[in-house]
């Protein structure tokens, strides 16, 4: 089952942006993922306001690639520099319907 890795995140500070899209496009990849969006062009439709810088949409061909690419050792030193440097939220969501 496909899933969907959604984020928001603001940088606190950007020391940590360079390196990490570099590894975040080859790591994403080499998991099966596909970035559907990553930009700093969202707006919020609804819901207490909830600001974010960027906003990235990932697709995975599986729970278990999403997590994989977590676990991964490359990305380890990556993902600390990102949750140091930034506030940012990680939502991993099952791509079905539950309410058909």
């Amino acid at each position: 089952m496909i899933y969907y890795s959604v984020l928001d995140i603001t940088p606190s500070t950007d020391k940590w942006i360079e390196g990490y899209v570099l590894s975040a496009n080859k790591l994403v990849s080499k998991h099966g993922g596909k970035f559907l969006a990553r930009t700093t062009s969202h707006e919020q439709l609804e819901g207490k306001v909830s600001d974010a810088a960027f906003r990235t949409i990932i697709e995975w061909p599986s729970k278990e690639d999403a997590l994989a690419f977590m676990k991964d050792p490359e990305y380890i030193p990556h993902l600390e520099a990102r949750t140091k440097g930034s506030a940012s939220n990680h939502y991993l969501i099952a791509g079905k319907d539950e309410l058909k």
